[in-house]
């Protein structure tokens, strides 16, 4: 095997928030308006809306292209971060089955101490995380039953068939067969996968055009900004439709 390359975050260039901490009152909860609405709108219309809300630097908050929806047939995804750093292509000796078993519930527990929905985040820390299969059926099943909606990995995942049939969520650059000698390292600390870095309690939003982080600033204002994106675009789009179509008018339309 080659040697891998460490992925790293992008720039940095603001000061990070743990976005459960600095959620306020919102329960997080599956009746959530704000979670309902975000779901019913595609990542990249509310990455242009977070925009408008000028909270970060434009360069920042999302994934690079690595991170796919394997799952685009079940729409955008909105959850809850439950972070997760794991080492899989490792040859230290696997831990016993009840170390290993102790270790997926530490990960139940911190779902059901998390907002809902919630959403399982891995981050391999060993070499060859393009080896590295962080969920399968089993794992996805037991998460599922414990708030989680989907998992998001740097690494990959299995038994992808099986994953879709539970209507369960899956981001990862791809799938691997095998799970190697998959250990769970930490749960709930800062995890960096393909290049955005992750905070417990953080809100994701992802679908096949990839996934981003939604800033606790201003989320409040989010469904409103998002009403003023489309119809901008509606408009633009509207009149290029048009039997008429000049400089001027494209001009006017895209810079008003």
């Amino acid at each position: 095997m080659e040697t891998q390359t460490t992925t790293t975050a992008a720039p940095s260039l603001g000061r990070p928030v743990d976005g459960r901490a600095a959620a306020g009152g919102g329960d997080g909860q599956p009746g959530d308006p704000l979670v309902a609405a975000l779901r019913g709108v595609d990542t990249p219309t509310l990455a242009n809306a977070i925009e408008k809300l000028a909270v970060r630097n434009r360069a920042t908050g999302f994934c690079s292209r690595a991170m796919r929806q394997l799952t685009p047939e079940l729409g955008p995804m909105c959850g809850y971060a439950v972070s997760v750093q794991a080492v899989t292509m490792t040859s230290e000796p696997e831990p016993s089955r009840a170390d290993a078993v102790e270790r997926y519930l530490e990960v139940c527990e911190a779902l059901e101490a998390s907002p809902k929905p919630a959403v399982v985040v891995f981050q391999e820390t060993g070499p060859f995380p393009e080896y590295s299969a962080h969920i399968g059926e089993v794992l996805g099943t037991l998460f599922q039953r414990f708030g989680a909606i989907g998992v998001v990995s740097d690494g990959a995942v299995r038994d992808l068939r099986e994953i879709r049939a539970l209507r369960f969520q899956a981001f990862a650059p791809g799938t691997v067969a095998s799970h190697a000698n998959f250990v769970i390292e930490r749960v709930q600390v800062p995890v960096v996968v393909c290049g955005l870095t992750v905070y417990p309690g953080d809100l994701l939003h992802g679908d096949e055009n990839g996934l981003i982080q939604v800033p606790v600033e201003g989320r409040d204002r989010l469904p409103e900004l998002i009403e003023r994106v489309q119809r901008a675009e509606r408009r633009v789009l509207d009149y290029l439709a048009g039997a008429e179509v000049t400089l001027d008018g494209v001009r006017q339309r895209l810079v008003h």
